[in-house]
């Protein structure tokens, strides 16, 4: 018996190559036929004329992770196609954790989302997730910074031999466990403090357990941009690795066009045979804590530790002196995302600048404020990109497609605050925008970055591309309505477009809604890839 028949479909494979019209049939969690299927019997039947057929899209850069439990419908995510997300980055990750981390956040993740954290490391967090899936299929890195403070160190300095073999053995723990790899964030504490030593030792790590994978958030987006690019590449001639450059912009007015310049340095790197792919969100603004305004000798220590200190006015004078010499005259261009208290609340939406006007008080001021009112945890937008280098970046045969975000929904826990559009809306924008709209890349192609090119960079088993006896993670959609509608002033709006979604041959949107379905699986490196 058939479960499901995509009839007179245009099949995009995932290859990058041109579409046909034909039908997709799947049984239980595998596609057994792409061909006419009239003749088959199928339980359900979905007519896809004039809509693609594409392997479902990849989330090349997520950052779900523990927040699948608050929102496990994903409907952020399945609502725009994806139906694999790559999780732990930026040196983030579920686990391993040290006593401290655990603590800080467990009480984060009780008092924001309800989340009952009873895991420590990669294996509690990946048998957690089996036991209550997601609607989407979830694998992940082991986050450095993470490790880092697991291993003991959670504080500035350069490992010596044994701290380095201390480091490394918790990673390749974490990589046993089933992550794919480790990730790097190196503009955030403890991860920042690693020298090249320490992470070419991490990456080795990763190798040794079968994970040979660096991806990292690199040290600087901004006037260091290139010597940080030079810096993950050579981590990854060091570690014999492949490197995975996450969201890859150049960041400030003074910056923009450098992302010519470490593409060559990218190709120069693939030439000599080293592994190097990118991934990116087509947006102009990007999106983290408020707190990376700080220098990185302030922002040591836990979130209360810092914010104490902030709150002595000596000292903070002294941080704002020099912050504002980073961010003077910018301070329109970062809009507040999200706060914690009900007393900031008003803040979500606005630029510093913006509060610092109602506050009646300097820009540097309003920011350093408002981190001490909500202990650090202030996300915020930053719009320093420009559009000229997203469409560079994305012009490189080399670039998949990372939301760079966690699962969202317009009504429960999930719906805090007003985050990056990204979240929402990136892989229909990427069609709409710069496939429909401006042509830059063709459909197909634009499918095959958004799938089997994620898949193949991971080294994903049976997913990626639609073929017979491959899992049937779908996307059916239409290529001429296919939009993000999600803005930064309205950011919870599902994309239009997107017609059906199956995850391991389940249908969790049919006719643009969500049906309820968690068909989702744990990948583990190891494992199940």
């Amino acid at each position: 018996m058939i479960d499901v028949v995509l009839h007179d479909g245009i099949v995009l494979d995932g290859t990058g190559t041109a579409g046909f019209r034909t039908d997709v049939a799947i049984a239980g969690d595998a596609i057994v036929r792409i061909g006419q299927c009239a003749e088959l019997d199928a339980a359900l039947r979905l007519d896809c004329t004039g809509l693609c057929v594409a392997p479902g899209f990849i989330d090349m850069h997520g950052h779900s992770d523990e927040l699948l439990f608050a929102n496990p419908l994903a409907e952020s995510k399945i609502r725009q196609g994806i139906t694999t997300e790559i999780g732990g980055n930026c040196g983030s990750s579920p686990g391993p954790l040290s006593d401290d981390a655990w603590r800080e956040r467990r009480d984060r993740l009780s008092a924001l989302y309800g989340i009952d954290l009873t895991w420590r490391d990669m294996e509690g967090f990946f048998e957690e997730l089996e036991r209550r899936p997601a609607a989407i299929n979830f694998c992940c890195l082991a986050g450095l910074g993470d490790a880092r403070a697991a291993a003991g160190f959670p504080e500035p300095g350069k490992l010596d031999r044994d701290g380095q073999a201390k480091l490394a053995a918790t990673v390749r723990i974490a990589c046993e466990q089933g992550a794919i790899g480790i990730s790097s964030g190196l503009i955030y504490p403890p991860g920042s403090f690693a020298d090249l030593d320490e992470l070419v030792a991490a990456a080795i790590a990763a190798r040794s357990a079968g994970s040979p994978l660096y991806a990292t958030h690199v040290r600087s987006e901004g006037d260091a941009l290139v010597e940080a690019i030079d810096e993950a590449l050579s981590v990854g001639r060091g570690g014999d690795v492949a490197v995975q450059l996450s969201h890859h912009k150049a960041s400030g007015k003074q910056n923009w066009g450098k992302v010519h310049d470490t593409l060559a340095h990218v190709d120069r790197a693939r030439d000599r045979g080293l592994d190097v792919v990118l991934d990116q969100y087509p947006y102009k603004a990007s999106s983290t804590g408020l707190d990376v305004i700080l220098p990185a000798d302030v922002n040591v220590g836990s979130r209360p530790e810092i914010a104490r200190r902030l709150a002595d006015k000596r000292y903070a004078a002294l941080v704002a002196a020099r912050v504002e010499l980073a961010y003077a005259g910018r301070w329109g261009e970062v809009l507040i995302a999200a706060v914690v208290t009900g007393a900031n609340k008003s803040c979500e939406g606005k630029t510093i600048a913006a509060i610092a006007s109602e506050r009646g008080v300097a820009p540097v001021r309003a920011a350093l404020d408002l981190l001490v009112e909500e202990t650090l945890d202030v996300a915020a937008i930053y719009f320093t990109m420009c559009e000229d280098d997203v469409r560079t970046v994305l012009s490189y045969p080399h670039t998949c497609i990372g939301s760079d975000s966690s699962v969202r929904s317009p009504t429960g826990p999930a719906s805090r605050g007003k985050p990056h559009p990204r979240a929402y809306g990136t892989f229909p924008r990427l069609f709409k925008r710069y496939v429909r709209d401006a042509r830059l890349l063709g459909l197909a192609e634009a499918v095959r970055r958004a799938t089997s090119l994620p898949a193949s960079r991971i080294g994903l088993r049976r997913r990626g591309l639609l073929a017979e006896g491959w899992f049937a993670d779908v996307v059916v959609f239409d290529p001429e309505r296919i939009a993000d509608t999600a803005t930064y002033e309205d950011p919870h709006r599902f994309p239009d477009g997107v017609a059906h979604v199956l995850v391991n041959g389940v249908t969790t949107v049919r006719g643009g809604a969500t049906t309820g379905s968690r068909p989702g699986r744990v990948l583990r490196r190891g494992r199940d890839l």
